[in-house]
């Protein structure tokens, strides 16, 4: 774990340092998604190489499905209360 922390602050660093390199950014971006696209891929390939999630997949999809719409739910509910609470303009106030 300590080695990806400070993988990630080196990055950090470097994107400080070369942050005025437009060309530079440019070019990182893309490589940052086709690395991302990469990834995903990978990973895949590993979920479709393991026969215990494959036979699991149905039950895996249904609580995926309850986790996605309990997560929407709740980002659409604080984000409500945050809205209610922060931007909405109180009445009475001078």
């Amino acid at each position: 774990m300590f080695t990806v922390v400070l993988i990630m602050a080196a990055g950090m660093l470097a994107g400080f340092l070369l942050r005025k390199q437009k060309k530079l950014i440019s070019i990182s971006e893309k490589l940052v998604m086709w690395a991302i696209y990469l990834l995903l891929f990978l990973l895949g390939v590993a979920i479709g190489m393991n026969d215990h999630i494959l036979e699991r997949f149905a039950e895996m999809g249904l609580l995926a499905l309850a986790i996605t719409i309990g997560g929407v739910a709740g980002s659409i509910f604080m984000g409500w209360l945050v809205f209610a609470f922060l931007f909405t303009p109180k009445s009475g106030r001078s």
